[in-house]
């Protein structure tokens, strides 16, 4: 019914940039919040950054200054600008939407893109 999928993922040195997007498609009526969370391995998944459908946003203090989540509602999409990343920023990172497809909203997931940070 709903699919996200994540793009933009990659390799990269510690300073440098990456962009990921998320695309939502699929039966959609609406969706109200949408995210990202990352997992690196053997650790929990963590919370990285939040934006609700009028554009307010929250993200962990370990992101703050160098992340930004933006979103397109045309396109139903969510991106991430990660800046000036560091080793410690690589893990798996997950797009999330609280969507409505059918009477309410439910969380959907993404298949996660894989970040690596080279020092």
């Amino acid at each position: 019914q709903v699919q996200l999928v994540e793009s933009g993922g990659g390799l990269v040195q510690a300073g440098g940039s990456l962009r990921l997007s998320c695309a939502a498609s699929g039966r959609i009526f609406s969706i109200s919040t949408m995210g990202w969370y990352r997992q690196a391995p053997g650790k929990q998944r963590d919370f990285v950054a939040v934006i609700n459908s009028g554009g307010g946003t929250n993200s962990a203090d370990s992101v703050k200054g160098r992340f930004t989540i933006s979103r397109d509602n045309a396109k139903n999409t969510v991106y991430l600008q990660m800046n000036i990343l560091k080793p410690e920023d690589t893990a798996v990172y997950y797009c999330y939407g609280n969507i409505k497809s059918g009477l309410y909203y439910s969380d959907y997931w993404g298949q996660g893109t894989q970040v690596t940070v080279s020092s």
